[in-house]
């Protein structure tokens, strides 16, 4: 019997999705967005640094790699890392949240296909290349809106106030920028995470529309959400085409386009289509105190 044939790709997004880590950078991490072609609200912000496989300590001197890997190419090694790392800087949040820390639910989550990783590792071979933060994304759909997700975003405490952040947040709408029909990057936050709050608020995120409200009953109680959705508009590049994305390489990841196994509402939302009701947060840096980057 002849093998099945896989479906072709129907929308940019899907394409962008079964692309290579490689053709990915190509397409839609390395064209850079100019300064000059911000128009929204998030104006004021500088332009996001364009992509690279280094990045030094401004303060220290320590040397880093940065590279982009899909979650099924991940190690375990590398998966367990990132796990970790999550643990370390949002697990109060979650604990303290409606649906509390699911550590298996979140294992599941983070092997989505469609999901990719930004690794950030020490350079130093003594310290055997350890992943000291990461960011994942997906270009996506959230309640019929063209996005890309931010799933997480963690940094060791070393890296806090280095600019490393603000630097692998960029990267988000470097890809937003370069991929239509994007128009905005979007996160889940925990309202009790004030510092990621800020950080976000800085970088030109506002509440997103599709956001849980307060949720009053028949009783009268009235019961608030422990997390927030946020978006930041952007811009494309004049070079990127009205018609053509920048996406012309065929693609070999055969990886569906499935959204992750969303369990928010927690750090990321549930419902299948509403973030505000079953998913766990799509973003842990709702509980991470690693996003205070005061540097630029």
């Amino acid at each position: 019997m002849a093998p099945k044939r896989q479906r072709a790709p129907t929308s940019p997004i899907e394409r962008a999705n079964r692309k290579t880590d490689e053709d990915f950078i190509s397409d839609h991490l390395q064209p850079s967005v100019s300064s000059t072609l911000h128009k929204s609200p998030a104006a004021a912000q500088p332009p996001p640094k364009p992509w690279t496989t280094e990045w030094t300590h401004p303060k220290t001197g320590t040397a880093y790699t940065i590279s982009l890997v899909q979650s099924s190419k991940l190690s375990k090694e590398e998966l367990q890392a990132c796990f970790d790392l999550i643990k370390e800087t949002s697990y109060d949040d979650y604990q303290n949240s409606k649906d509390k820390w699911q550590p298996r639910k979140k294992m599941e989550e983070m092997k989505s296909p469609g999901l990719r990783y930004v690794l950030v590792k020490e350079k130093d071979e003594s310290n055997d290349g350890s992943i000291r933060a990461f960011t994942s994304l997906m270009p996506t759909y959230e309640e019929g809106q063209p996005v890309v997700y931010c799933y997480e975003i963690h940094l060791k405490p070393e890296l806090q106030g280095s600019g490393l952040g603000s630097l692998l947040m960029g990267f988000h709408v470097i890809v937003a920028s370069n991929l239509r029909p994007i128009t905005k990057v979007m996160l889940t936050c925990f309202l009790s995470n004030e510092r990621a709050l800020g950080f976000y608020k800085r970088h030109g995120f506002e509440t997103d529309d599709i956001s849980p409200g307060p949720r009053k009953f028949r009783s009268g109680k009235v019961v608030m959400p422990d997390y927030v959705i946020m978006s930041k508009p952007v811009v494309r590049s004049a070079l990127v085409s009205e018609d053509k994305p920048l996406e012309s390489k065929p693609c070999e990841d055969k990886s569906s386009e499935n959204k992750p196994s969303e369990n928010k509402p927690s750090e990321v939302e549930p419902s299948e289509d509403n973030p505000s009701e079953d998913k766990s947060l799509k973003t842990d840096t709702s509980g991470d105190h690693s996003l205070e980057d005061k540097a630029s």
